[in-house]
């Protein structure tokens, strides 16, 4: 099979979020099961100092509005697989992928307008004519709605599969604004007024459409989990399906990890207690085996549950705990953490900053992950504590429900602790039951920790499903 895989990022090249791990890791699955597969993403400056590509076709041109949009095509590899990358230095050879510093660029919807069908044109140009054309959020939304209106005959037979990774970012833009759009009046009857919503597009033009988890699929179809799209959702409910992301098991393993004090196994776990300590003194935290230790390494962002983390902090400052909480993002929330930590030095400590060691050292090092998102598509870190065998406390939504099996559902095949409702009395008391169980049974916890070290989601897996989903839009 012949898949186009459409995307904004991809890990290794570069990076914002688990979109390019997801761009990464789901094409090399695929092409190790043999089938042919290329990536296509912009050519930003960050990639272009990073990792220089050759001109690998005849220079291309888009037009919209009698203006000329010239690019050239790049050519890079991630694995086995190749990368074209569109070279068009007036929107991609800027300092950021999405923004500044401080804010998103005002013509990004401009930008990936130009890019989802410029993605198309560079499988003109390779002469490549794909079975599949697999697009990737709300940047590449807008490509099944070009591949309708192409009448060259080259896409007659491609099927176009639209992946929502996080459905709370649509790329709505008034269409005004966007003057790649201006000659395509079909798009009039597709307005919120004059706002033009990206992901709207992809749910009502792609042949099907995905989720990155069973469990945020059906979510999507619910008026509260729906990010106000409800009703184009259920008009697509029998073309929607979930597909559980893999985790990349050769960069989160304690068997193997560079970045811990000491690798350890599920069988000799006696390395994650150097690990700990560890943690606890890059923390400047009493090192105490004894005390136990929750951490948390995220964006600072009200997805991520501190809503209703923050207004329960003093309280769990009164148990015996320590809390490492790593990360960046909203000022207010970081603020709010640096003061509690300085009114409990002992017991919180709070890192503003992210190092890929240093997230690594956490996940070893603490007895509990936090993760309790208000919402998950997937959730990436409850499958890296799983690994470490760090035991997940998370809220049952999303990705997150999907796998982590709670100790009071199905104690012999547990691995960590769910609560459902989105406030700090309900988290609260998921983790005093983690706490409780960490203390009083500790046998039963470090079984506990066995199993989740066992448990295994990975991209062999989701490649799998994947493909049936191909060969489903198809028609086979």
């Amino acid at each position: 099979m012949k898949v186009l895989f459409v995307v904004s990022e991809v890990e290794d090249l570069v990076k914002t979020g688990g979109l390019a791990d997801v761009a990464k890791a789901l094409p090399i699955a695929l092409s190790e099961m043999g089938h042919e597969v290329c990536i296509v993403m912009p050519y930003y400056k960050m990639l272009a100092e990073q990792h220089p590509g050759e001109d690998c076709a005849e220079p291309q041109a888009l037009f919209a509005s009698r203006k000329p949009y010239d690019f050239t095509i790049k050519r890079l590899q991630i694995g086995n697989v190749p990368v074209y990358a569109i070279d068009y230095p007036a929107y991609f050879a800027r300092d950021g992928l999405y923004s500044d510093s401080y804010h998103a660029y005002p013509d990004n919807a401009e930008r990936f307008a130009f890019f989802a069908q410029g993605a198309l044109q560079v499988a003109k140009a390779l002469d490549f004519q794909p079975d599949i054309v697999h697009c990737n959020d709300w940047h590449t939304a807008l490509t099944p709605y070009f591949m309708s209106i192409d009448d060259s005959g080259f896409f007659d037979r491609s099927r176009s599969i639209f992946t929502i990774h996080n459905g709370a970012y649509q790329g709505t833009h008034r269409f005004s604004d966007i003057p790649f759009l201006q000659p395509h009046y079909l798009l009039h009857s597709q307005l919120d007024g004059d706002a033009l919503n990206f992901v709207r597009m992809g749910i009502r033009y792609a042949h099907k459409i995905n989720a990155v988890s069973p469990n945020y699929a059906q979510e999507l179809l619910t008026p509260l989990g729906s990010h106000h799209l409800y009703h184009e959702f259920q008009q697509r409910r029998n073309d929607l399906s979930g597909i559980l992301n893999g985790c990349d098991y050769t960069q989160w393993d304690p068997i193997n990890d560079p970045h811990i004090i000491q690798t350890y196994t599920a069988d000799d776990m006696s390395g994650k207690e150097k690990c700990k300590i560890d943690l606890q003194r890059e923390a400047q935290i009493p090192q105490d085996l004894g005390i136990p230790l929750v951490g948390m390494v995220c964006r600072l962002t009200e997805q991520k549950g501190f809503g209703y983390i923050l207004p329960m902090l003093e309280q769990l400052m009164q148990h015996n705990v320590q809390l490492v909480i790593i990360g960046t993002g909203d000022p207010q929330i970081s603020h709010t953490l640096r003061s509690v930590a300085q009114r409990h030095p002992q017991k919180l400590a709070f890192i503003e900053a992210f190092s890929v060691q240093k997230a690594h050292m956490l996940e070893a090092g603490s007895d509990f992950f936090l993760m309790p998102s208000l919402f998950e598509p997937c959730g990436l870190n409850q499958m890296y504590s799983l690994a470490f065998g760090t035991l997940p406390i998370v809220r049952g939504v999303g990705g997150l429900k999907d796998t982590v099996t709670d100790l009071a559902d199905n104690p012999e095949q547990a691995t960590g602790f769910v609560f459902e409702h989105p406030d700090s009395d309900a988290l609260l008391a998921c983790i005093q039951r983690a706490l409780l169980f960490y203390r009083e049974y500790p046998e039963r916890f470090k079984a506990t920790q066995m199993r989740a070290m066992h448990s295994r989601f990975t991209w062999q897996q989701a490649a799998q499903q994947y493909l049936a989903l191909y060969h489903e839009a198809i028609g086979d």
